[in-house]
């Protein structure tokens, strides 16, 4: 049994109530065809708080729509933060999450950004297992699957004004996901975006709030206008500096070097990226995490130097960049093809991720 202090009150493992659905949902059959956040399961997880009371009445319930006031804050003034993470199905039939505490650290970190009341980490972390394991049935089998675990959170006040609410709500939704790279590790294009600005330093972009995402369609849209798949953001004050691509951070392997931009509170601090950083460091291989001028890539490009470029994150794990189209410049990394690092990283990776292979760095947290 856990007992955790979260907020002003106590919550225990044992006293989140479980109401079960009366009829459960067909499961896809076809794991080829999942696509991307097109199913939910049977049940979720949800939790209120309001500040006279801390967190409470913590609970599994059936999947369902969730009743809003229609003067909620949260769809008026954008008070809503979520994380993004991973549930697998190892050969030998154990559930495994990557790395959960650091995302509900991360959560946390958005909350304090955007004035919403902190969560208990250990208290979440176990919460999300029980979820899991109840529909453990859904996690997909098949390579290059997984059950992507969504937790949110969102003011639940009503009136019209500009400030911090006091009461919130916590959900926890799960989808199976299919294979993210249906067509294999191939590279893809990217699109240079210079004139819109994603995120400055002091604003809300280290933070996962829906705000962000929303402010990025409009480059999305030119990217895809111009066959890209993705967009790669510019710093918000010089408009030179590379901060990240889409929702993925990016790095660079030039001149022998692996080269990621620093977090300098404009881009999201990525597990994913912290994940492939500690990978490269224990095989020897340099990291630098530094300001990269987009100059700095389109001449190394120029001079060869520019061996691979991928970007990494919960939902690709890896994903190969084959060239950079930045106004009329195209900046190509390599041959074009996916590099050996690019590939090591995805292989290790997604091995530690499904218990395929050993998790020397403790990452793997097993749902019982």
């Amino acid at each position: 049994m856990y007992i955790v202090n979260i907020s002003k009150g106590v919550l225990k493992m044992n006293s989140i109530s479980i109401t079960r659905a009366a009829e459960l949902k067909p499961k896809p059959q076809d794991e080829s065809n999942l696509g991307n956040g097109m199913y939910f399961t049977d049940h979720m997880f949800s939790m209120n708080y309001h500040s006279d009371k801390g967190w409470y009445d913590a609970r599994i319930v059936p999947y369902g729509p969730i009743s809003l006031d229609p003067a909620s804050t949260c769809l008026h003034y954008g008070q809503l933060i979520f994380e993004g993470m991973k549930g697998y199905r190892a050969n030998d039939g154990r559930t495994l999450l990557f790395r959960p505490h650091n995302n509900m650290q991360r959560l946390n970190a958005s909350a304090a950004r955007m004035c919403i009341p902190p969560v208990d980490v250990d208290f979440m972390v176990n919460a999300i297992a029980k979820l899991v394991d109840i529909e453990k049935e859904w996690i997909p089998r098949s390579e290059g699957t997984s059950l992507y675990i969504r937790p949110f959170i969102i003011s639940t006040d009503c009136y019209i004004g500009v400030q911090p609410s006091e009461s919130y709500l916590l959900n926890v939704i799960l989808c199976p996901l299919g294979h993210y790279l249906a067509g294999g590790l191939k590279p893809v294009r990217i699109f240079v975006e210079d004139e819109y600005v994603r995120a400055v330093k002091g604003g809300v972009g280290y933070a996962k709030c829906a705000g962000n995402y929303a402010a990025s369609l409009i480059a999305q849209v030119k990217a895809h206008k111009l066959g890209c798949a993705q967009v790669l953001w510019l710093d918000g004050v010089n408009h030179k500096y590379v901060d990240e691509v889409g929702h993925m951070n990016v790095f660079f392997v030039m001149d022998g070097k692996v080269v990621t931009p620093e977090l300098t509170g404009a881009i999201l601090p990525g597990i994913t990226r912290d994940s492939v950083i500690t990978m490269l460091k224990s095989w020897d291989i340099p990291v630098e995490e530094r300001l990269i001028d987009i100059q700095e890539i389109a001449d190394a490009a120029k001079s060869g130097k520019l061996e691979e470029i991928f970007g990494c994150g919960t939902a690709a794990v890896i994903s190969p960049v084959g060239e950079l189209i930045w106004g009329d410049v195209e900046i190509k990394a390599g041959d074009g093809k996916t590099g050996p690092i690019s590939r090591r990283i995805y292989e290790n990776l997604t091995g530690i991720q499904r218990g395929v292979l050993p998790d020397p760095f403790g990452w793997s947290f097993e749902v019982k």
